[in-house]
């Protein structure tokens, strides 16, 4: 059995609540080795009140909670069971099991928060020679500056006409030579 993620959709508001509720009952019930990570999409938002710059979260999806979890029906039942849970997404009714997310779009929606989906395995260090796989510098080689795992991100320095340029890329985009 593998872990992969779902879509629950919670009362509106709650999904901060949904979230204490579900790790709770994950530590109470045992089930730390078939729900893993429960997470609210938002992202960051910069907004002015009272005159003053201040940094928000701001729900990327409101109402719905990602669960990673080993699908079972034991799990299935401690997520749906859970206050404030109404159901999961993709989930046919009549006791169907609900489908999983798609890897790009959990990659795609944790990138968004600034966090790595998955670890990739990556075979270059800082001070490595990498070339860069694609975009409009395809092809270029540049040396690693730093690495940010979280992020999965890579700052290359590469030599544009003479002149070193640094760059952030992706771990997908570069390859070690």
């Amino acid at each position: 059995m593998e872990k992969n993620w779902y879509v629950v959709h919670t009362y509106s508001g709650y999904e901060n609540k949904v979230k204490a509720n579900l790790e709770k009952r994950v530590e109470t019930m045992g089930m730390q080795d078939k729900i893993f990570r429960v997470i609210i999409p938002e992202e960051q938002e910069t907004d002015f009140k009272d005159g003053k710059k201040r940094t928000v979260m701001r729900k990327t999806f409101p109402g719905y909670v990602l669960v990673e979890l080993i699908m079972t029906d034991e799990s299935w039942y401690v997520v749906r069971n859970t206050p404030g849970v109404t159901g999961f997404i993709g989930s046919s009714g009549g006791g169907a099991k609900p489908t999983p997310l798609l890897d790009e779009e959990v990659d795609f929606i944790l990138k968004q928060m600034g966090m790595a989906a998955r670890k990739v395995d990556i075979d270059f260090a800082v001070g490595d020679t990498v070339e860069v796989m694609e975009g409009p510098f395809a092809n270029f080689q540049g040396k690693v500056e730093e690495i940010d795992e979280t992020k999965g991100k890579v700052k290359v320095s590469i030599d544009i006409f003479g002149r070193e340029t640094k760059m952030e890329l992706d771990f997908e985009q570069a390859h070690k030579i």
